[in-house]
């Protein structure tokens, strides 16, 4: 079973690491106890979205382009052989088509 949490906790400690951030840094900018920030990491505690967009700021990194990386992560894993750049056109009708309706 694909749990979201480890793969978001996989990106955030990517992301970190890339920027050449410790996980200190991070938490203290973040205003996140150090302990929670490691265990999100490490995929054992879910982050509210608020957290999220807390740490995303701290590491100077849209939260979008965090949740992207995290679906495409998500998209191998499930085994799509082909991960889509936008949403099917059919899709964008259909919520086209709610909106009129509204």
């Amino acid at each position: 079973m694909v749990l979201v949490r480890q793969e978001i906790g996989e990106v955030l400690r990517d992301v970190r690491l890339q920027k050449g951030r410790t996980l200190r840094q991070v938490a203290s900018r973040a205003s996140v106890a150090l302990g929670y920030l490691s265990e999100v990491e490490r995929g054992q505690k879910e982050a509210s979205s608020e957290i999220l967009a807390s740490v995303a700021d701290a590491l100077d990194t849209p939260i979008s382009v965090i949740m992207r990386e995290v679906g495409d992560r998500l998209a191998v894993i499930e085994g799509l052989s082909v991960v889509p750049d936008t949403l099917p056109d059919d899709l964008v009708a259909q919520f086209d088509a709610d909106l009129a309706m509204r």
